[in-house]
């Protein structure tokens, strides 16, 4: 299929982008979710979670009933923002800001979060950060680690920080990407720590299963998040998901439900595993 023009051409000068920048909007309100308790008095962790897909995932939390705590780069506005909605759902929350590359900033997340709220239950590996080069010349040996800290190491680091704290039962929940899959020309970097993500995944699952604490995966494809107009340009923005099946880009309220669903008791029989919310892309992960 044939790129479609969907979105109006838009940049935005700097990472991580800033949701209130967008036009239109990203649909991360969780406005037509209908909560049904499937995470009553859980507490969850989501970094990433000021906006976009950490955005919608944590609203769709605070309707099914969990606490949550956000942590994002320097983006204040929109993580006030979203401490606020789920806040609105009577739920607990903190925003705390944070370089989630660093080993050091990951611990002191988790022990804020243990020391505020006494325990934790789900952990949502959700940062991520992109720089796409026309070619792997143009890859510096600082993006390379930069892209490399951000999207796979922080996930070592959290993990490693939250695990003596998640009971059996808890949850584990990954965001990679479809180009872990299929790859991409120019986000090499980026598409390498996606798939590392996939492995690291797999590995963690079959090395917590008897612990009983599960660990899954979502790969989202084309989705409208901050991340986008920040990485690209006007024109690259304007044609940005129609080449899938569904000629569109998703909204994060269309993926955020695969992270309830990892998240809850529904999933229950499944460790190791990857959701595709991509837009009909197949990729036969």
């Amino acid at each position: 299929m044939s790129e479609q023009h969907t979105l109006p051409p838009q940049h935005q000068s700097q990472q991580p982008g800033r949701e209130g920048q967008m036009s239109p909007p990203p649909q991360s309100a969780a406005k037509d979710y209908v909560g049904s308790g499937r995470l009553q008095g859980k507490k969850a962790l989501i970094t990433g979670g000021d906006s976009g897909i950490g955005r919608a995932t944590a609203v769709a939390f605070a309707k099914e009933g969990a606490d949550v705590a956000i942590a994002y780069l320097d983006e204040h506005e929109d993580a006030r923002r979203t401490r606020e909605m789920v806040e609105a759902e009577g739920r607990r929350s903190i925003a705390m800001a944070c370089d989630v590359a660093h080993e050091q900033a990951c611990r002191d997340l988790v022990d804020s979060v243990i020391q505020q709220w006494g325990g934790l239950d789900i952990l949502v590996n959700n940062a991520g950060e992109q720089h796409p080069r026309d070619s792997i010349e143009d890859i510096s040996a600082e993006q390379l680690l930069r892209t490399f800290q951000t999207n796979i190491f922080s996930m070592f680091y959290l993990t490693k920080a939250a695990l003596p704290h998640l009971p059996k039962g808890g949850r584990i929940i990954n965001t990679t990407s479809v180009t872990a899959y299929r790859g991409s020309p120019k986000l090499l970097d980026y598409s390498s720590t996606k798939g590392a993500i996939v492995a690291f995944t797999r590995s963690l699952a079959l090395s917590l299963a008897k612990q009983g604490i599960l660990v899954n995966a979502v790969a989202p494809g084309p989705i409208w998040t901050p991340l986008i107009p920040s990485t690209f340009d006007e024109k690259k923005v304007e044609s940005f998901g129609g080449h899938v099946p569904l000629g569109r880009p998703g909204e994060p309220d269309e993926v955020a439900p695969c992270y309830v669903f990892l998240a809850s008791d529904a999933s229950s029989y499944m460790t190791g595993q990857v959701l595709h919310p991509n837009g009909g892309e197949i990729i036969n992960g």
